[in-house]
């Protein structure tokens, strides 16, 4: 589990967890089986497409829930943290050549900006289909069912400010409630046809395929809406650690779902007209309204399982290197890795307000929604063999086995999605790329950067030769210069401020702030590596885990405790401000400098990310060509 301040009780953990991780799975009852019978690519609700398609949805349910994610995808938890992002820094370290691990990371980057596409879709389909269920009970709502679900979405993205840990809370108790509801719903329609428990047998799925053909394996893409929640699962593995979200899903979700398909499945075989909205047509009519409305606030919990893994997937990417400085808020004193994007937050908000509006059914919608998902099952199930071998040293034949079994499911569930392309499933396929192309163009503009100002930058020895040669007028004080430039270079701020300054403060610092491939850096041995070169000039890396703040002001009073002449009440902080000149140089693309251009304008100051007193900081400019 990562960081946390102190303990908490199992239970407790896990009763906020299933108001968080499991939203998005547990509300793919309201329109999977719906789909699988009345969608774009439905089969006829026969006795025997029943029994395959319930079949299909039980194995999907054990082998890429239980099995790949549950038991296998969490183990690869980045010291407590999970992810897409958090297993590519597991794997990027060694092991690999330099190309495949190049080609790794790219895949791994991809996979999560994909997730991105999927956070958009995901509160837009389950709050729709939740008020859909309005119209069952009367048409009178038909009109009303897009702006109610945008005055709920509204709501949704606006209390994401209050926390995590705030909103499972108050969500643990409503989805309690909705898991007894779905077995309980789902018991009571079984009991009218039992036979439906036969599609425990595997042979019906075999059937079924071989009954409908290609036709079948379109139905495939429907099929997988009940499994569509597994990388949120994982990607919020570091709010509530590991333990509580296996309890979870062993003892209360996993049976309660298994049941509701099976209920769901028998109403089709007793009345196969029910196949238009099976879920809602499970309960009595007395209860159908507070059915929609306990639908409806479950749908709104679904939301926040892609919410806050986007919030955790950002924080690692600013960290990594793969989007700029960001306000990241914490909005726990339990769980570190508990955050709070407002960029994001609302760059999701109004991205699912516009897919609402553009689609504006739930049927609609599941035609876009999968294939973005699929496609990161599929980039985790390739990436996992490499942290097997590597980080657990499982045996070859193990390994592959298992990466076999996991390829073939998810090459398949893709293939299936593939259908959806034209109908709409281009659109989370394009919102990946755009995010993609923002997060390789910042990693790939900092790097031409500071490569640029490494090839004119002065040596540090030859700058204490100098020093030591001419010394300059030397000032009361300590002076902190942050530069992200290579060990053994000047940071341009201290050449400039000693050129046209004339004056070297008593003690200076050249701090280097780097990011490690690890969620936290626990030992302060690890944090700080301090240099003295002579005269009053030290060299400082504080490193960082990618799941980390940095604090400048408290790695200095580390750095002073163990020997460094700072003053902590008199130190002036400087920094290099880089205006950056867009060129025809090698290098990017003119386009891509542009856009990195606009990106270093809208980042955060480095002030305020690095937690620097703004009445003390003094910045430096220099001009950098592309």
């Amino acid at each position: 589990m990562s960081s946390s301040a102190r303990p908490r009780p199992l239970l407790a953990v896990a009763l906020t967890a299933v108001g968080v991780v499991y939203g998005d799975i547990g509300t793919s009852p309201l329109y999977a089986m719906r789909e699988c019978f009345f969608g774009s690519h439905s089969v006829p609700p026969t006795h025997e497409n029943v029994l395959g398609v319930l079949s299909l949805i039980i194995y999907s349910l054990l082998i890429v829930i239980s099995f790949k994610y549950i038991v296998v995808v969490m183990r690869a938890d980045n010291r407590g943290e999970g992810g897409i992002l958090a297993l590519t820094a597991l794997i990027a370290p060694a092991g690999t050549s330099a190309g495949a691990r190049g080609g790794l990371v790219l895949l791994g980057i991809f996979g999560a900006a994909l997730l991105y596409g999927d956070g958009m879709i995901t509160p837009a389909i389950t709050v729709l289909s939740a008020v859909e269920g309005l119209t069952i009970a009367t048409p009178f709502f038909e009109p009303y069912v897009v702006p109610l679900a945008l005055a709920i979405l509204a709501v949704v993205f606006w209390i994401q400010q209050y926390g995590t840990h705030n909103v499972g809370r108050l969500f643990g108790p409503v989805m309690v409630v909705w898991f007894t509801v779905l077995a309980v719903l789902g018991i009571s329609s079984i009991v009218h046809a039992p036979v439906v428990l036969t599609a425990v047998d595997p042979t019906h799925a075999v059937s079924f395929f071989r009954e409908n053909g290609w036709h079948g394996f379109a139905v495939l893409g429907a099929v997988f809406l009940v499994v569509t929640g597994g990388e949120a699962l994982y990607a919020d593995m570091g709010h509530f650690g590991k333990k509580p979200i296996r309890v979870a899903w062993f003892v209360l979700v996993l049976p309660a779902l298994l049941l509701n398909y099976f209920g769901q499945g028998a109403l089709l075989l007793t009345d196969a007209a029910a196949a238009q909205q099976p879920f809602f047509l499970l309960a009595p009519d007395w209860a159908l309204i507070p059915m929609v409305i306990l639908s409806t606030g479950a749908a709104i919990i679904a939301s926040q399982a892609l919410i806050s893994g986007a919030f955790s997937l950002t924080r690692a990417a600013i960290q990594l290197g793969y989007a700029p400085r960001l306000d990241v808020e914490h909005t726990s004193s339990w769980e570190m890795g508990q955050v709070y994007v407002p960029q994001v937050n609302w760059f999701l908000a109004i991205s699912t307000m516009l897919i609402v509006i553009g689609f504006q059914s739930s049927t609609a919608l599941a035609a876009a929604y999968g294939i973005a998902v699929a496609l990161t099952m599929t980039i985790t199930g390739l990436l996992l063999p490499v942290a097997a071998r590597e980080r657990w040293h499982w045996p070859i034949g193990v390994v592959a086995l298992g990466g076999i079994l996991f390829v073939i499911v998810d090459v398949a569930f893709v293939g299936a999605n593939l259908f959806k392309i034209v109908q709409g499933g281009w659109l989370p396929l394009a919102i990946a790329v755009v995010i993609f192309t923002f997060m390789t163009t910042w990693k790939t503009g900092r790097r031409l950067v500071a490569e640029r100002l490494t090839s004119r930058a002065f040596p540090l020895g030859d700058f204490m030769q100098s020093v030591r040669a001419t010394p300059p007028h030397r000032v009361p004080g300590s002076a902190v210069f942050l530069t992200a430039q290579p060990k053994g270079t000047t940071p341009p701020a201290l050449y400039h401020n000693l050129r046209y300054n004339k004056v070297l403060h008593e003690h200076v610092v050249v701090l280097t702030v780097t990011t490690v491939p690890v969620p936290y850096v626990a030992a302060d041995e690890d944090r700080l590596v301090m240099e003295s070169l002579g005269d009053g000039v030290f060299t400082l890396r504080a490193q960082y885990g990618f799941m980390e703040d940095p604090n400048v002001p408290d790695a200095l009073a580390q750095a002073r405790a163990k020997g460094a002449g700072i003053d902590l009440n008199d130190i002036t902080y400087f920094l290099g401000r880089e205006t950056i000149i867009v060129t025809r140089h090698p290098g990017m693309a003119v386009w891509r400098e542009r856009l990195f251009v606009l990106m270093a304008r809208n980042a955060v100051r480095a002030t305020a990310y690095f937690r620097l007193p703004t009445e003390r900081v003094v910045e430096l400019g220099v001009q950098v060509e592309m």
